[in-house]
């Protein structure tokens, strides 16, 4: 049986067909190419180069070379040496385009939660990766601490105390790949405890001992993320004020959006921040804070986060994702003393994630204040677009009312009484992608539903605001 051969160079595996030497290498060659396994302007080995590694006549290889250079797949030129033909070949019907077009992707995309990625700062992270690759010690390539490079978790440690408040160490701090990593690591710690006696007041245990809490306004995916992982979601009651954190029973931990409440956007209030935290300490709960976007506020001063009112008893989450791009998969957990061997074992369990060098990177780029003047910038930017908003509502579609603006990268549409889908069919029609509230709504919350878009005021590039905006301003009534 014929040998597969491997191209010197260019790493390509080649697999010979037909009888004979000459045309199975002719025809391995032939197959690369149209496939475009060989792209056009690849240079190709010498004959003699080539022939020394296969154990190959010289001349069996040249001949195949001027098959092909005469049929057209291969051009040879004195001083060029041999290269496959600049030409475009015709896909095969059983590849896939490499860049298919999204047929359910619409022109102007105001989906919330996202942030422009059109401003990531390029060439700020290009410098900050250059300096952590320079002076990154041999050892960082190697598996490490499974909480993260410690220089992320010394550069988050500083970074969360002075901007969110928080009381981080650098050794309660586990770097994850986003949000939703962070998550499902905690709802396993949840999960795998053995259900066992009450806590004692103001102890730093936390029990397992029932489902756990939600709002009743949220992200489904989350809550779909909360089930799969073996635990059951209850909302928690809703009221004109927010969310009723006083209705917390025997529930073993409850998700809460503090600083900035997903979709509605406000703020927990301080007296249901301190039930929260009663509760906790009470029953030996934990209180999951997801802060997913406490750098972005404009009208008020910023809310600090709930974690430093009960470090022992409050799991703070928080990402990269919102300042600078959910495709760094860069997230971070500030944990209670007493979850962070659990946790780290879960994670050792489920495998690894996260590049090291994303996470020297950004180590750098917080240390450096790259991460500080990046989102001084984008605070500005949004807060423009923001009140571009709120002024293209007030004037052509006075009847819908702007809430949750005060923070955040989305702002609340509310629209009359039974007219959210109409909306949302018509933002279609427009090209609009846009959600309404009725999605983030838990199937078994007790409040009245409301009518209302939840409009994504970041995620168009700036190139592409003024036109979203008027797309979405021809389908309020």
């Amino acid at each position: 049986m014929r040998k597969p051969w491997a191209i010197p160079g260019t790493d390509l595996y080649l697999e010979p067909t037909g009888p004979g030497v000459r045309r199975g290498l002719t025809d391995a060659l032939r197959e690369a190419v149209r496939t475009g396994r060989l792209a056009p302007g690849t240079r190709l080995p010498s004959s003699r180069s080539l022939a020394a590694d296969l154990r190959l006549a010289r001349n069996t290889v040249a001949e195949a070379y001027a098959d092909l250079v005469a049929e057209g797949w291969l051009t040879a030129r004195q001083g060029s040496g041999t290269r496959v033909a600049e030409h475009t070949l015709p896909p095969r019907s059983d590849r896939a385009a490499p860049h298919p077009r999204d047929p359910g992707r619409l022109p102007y995309d105001l989906t919330p939660g996202r942030p422009d990625l059109a401003s990531f700062p390029r060439a700020e992270w290009l410098r900050a990766a250059r300096r952590a690759l320079a002076s990154a010690p041999h050892e960082a390539f190697g598996y490490g601490d499974p909480r993260g490079r410690v220089e992320l978790r010394t550069a988050l440690a500083g970074y969360l105390s002075r901007v969110r408040g928080v009381r981080a160490d650098p050794d309660r701090i586990v770097v994850c790949a986003g949000f939703a990593q962070g998550l499902k690591l905690l709802c396993e710690v949840l999960r795998d405890r053995a259900p066992g006696p009450p806590a004692a007041p103001d102890s730093s245990a936390v029990e397992s001992c029932g489902p756990l809490a939600v709002e009743s306004y949220g992200l489904d995916v989350h809550r779909n993320l909360v089930e799969r992982a073996g635990l059951r979601t209850v909302p928690l009651p809703f009221d004109g004020l927010g969310t009723r954190t006083d209705a917390l029973t025997g529930e073993s931990a409850v998700l809460l959006n503090p600083a900035h409440q997903f979709p509605l956007g406000g703020a927990l209030r301080p007296e249901r921040r301190a039930a929260a935290v009663d509760w906790a300490r009470r029953t030996g709960g934990l209180v999951l804070e997801d802060d997913y976007d406490g750098e972005f506020r404009y009208d008020r001063q910023p809310v600090g986060a709930l974690q430093d009112l009960a470090p022992d008893h409050v799991a703070y989450l928080g990402t990269a994702g919102k300042a600078l791009a959910p495709g760094l998969r860069l997230g971070w957990m500030v944990l209670p003393p007493a979850l962070v061997q659990e946790v780290v074992d879960v994670r050792q369990d489920g495998g690894w994630s996260g590049g090291v060098l994303d996470q020297l990177t950004l180590a750098e780029f917080i240390a450096s204040g790259a991460y500080d003047r990046h989102v001084r910038a984008a605070r500005l930017r949004y807060r423009r677009r923001r009140d571009a908003l709120v002024e293209a509502v007030a004037s052509r579609a006075p009847r819908v009312r702007v809430r949750g603006i005060a923070a955040g990268l989305h702002a609340v549409l509310e629209l009359p009484a039974g007219t959210e889908a109409s909306v949302v069919r018509a933002a279609a029609w427009q090209g609009l992608a846009v959600h309404g509230l009725s999605r983030f709504r838990h199937p078994d919350a007790a409040t009245e539903p409301l009518d209302a878009l939840v409009v994504g005021f970041g995620t168009p590039p700036d190139h592409a605001w003024a036109g979203a905006l008027e797309a979405l301003c021809r389908v309020l009534p």
